[in-house]
């Protein structure tokens, strides 16, 4: 029978860590602190913020409403890669390496600090591309939308890193830490979201 679940493959290790690739410099692309990435991608969603409102006509209530809105529709992409894309159902050995490689190996060292988060080059790209692609469809709002998204981004990586890195704290937000160890520790087919569970409760992929 074919195994299409990371954790019923490999379970949890919280101590180690595991090598990827051979040579050493994709290896290295595989790591980085988490403050590198937040701090590039934060200094990128401002600077968009910023020519959204200096250098484009779109009004700077529109620009602040757009950025809420690319805050907002984060949410749902994290939920929806996370849940068809990370946890994609693998029926292939090429599928298994590929998820493996994306997130399996998360799920496997889920303590793993350095890998925590794509590599900053990656992401940096991605932003761009859709940067680019954004602007051939809603133009100079494009700006204020995806300085959201990508603010949003930021906080989902570092909302990642503290709950792997850190107890839960003792208020409300301990139920984040909560649905995220249940993910990785009960059930990788619930709490796919990470930042926000709201897109959990839509659809229905909570702890029964």
């Amino acid at each position: 029978m074919e195994n299409n679940n990371i954790n019923q493959r490999r379970k949890p290790n919280n101590k180690g860590t595991k090598r990827l690739f051979k040579n050493p410099m994709l290896e290295k692309m595989t790591r980085t602190h988490i403050s590198v990435p937040i701090s590039l991608l934060l200094a990128y969603a401002a600077g968009m913020l910023i020519w959204a409102i200096y250098r484009t006509n779109v009004p700077v209530s529109n620009s602040v409403a757009l950025y809420f809105l690319g805050l907002f529709s984060f949410t749902f992409v994290e939920y929806a890669l996370h849940r068809f894309v990370y946890h994609m159902r693998a029926t292939t050995e090429r599928q298994r390496k590929i998820q493996y490689t994306m997130h399996g190996v998360h799920h496997e060292f889920p303590k793993d600090k350095d890998r925590l988060a794509l590599p900053p080059v990656i992401s940096l790209s991605i932003a761009t591309a859709l940067l680019f692609l954004l602007r051939l469809v809603i133009g100079d709002y494009t700006f204020g939308f995806l300085s959201g998204f990508v603010t949003g981004y930021s906080l989902y990586l570092f909302m990642h890193y503290i709950m792997h890195a850190y107890p839960p704290p003792k208020n409300f937000m301990k139920k984040l830490w909560v649905y995220h160890s249940i993910h990785h520790y009960k059930d990788e087919t619930v709490y796919y979201g990470v930042s926000s569970p709201l897109w959990d409760f839509v659809f229905g992929t909570v702890y029964k």
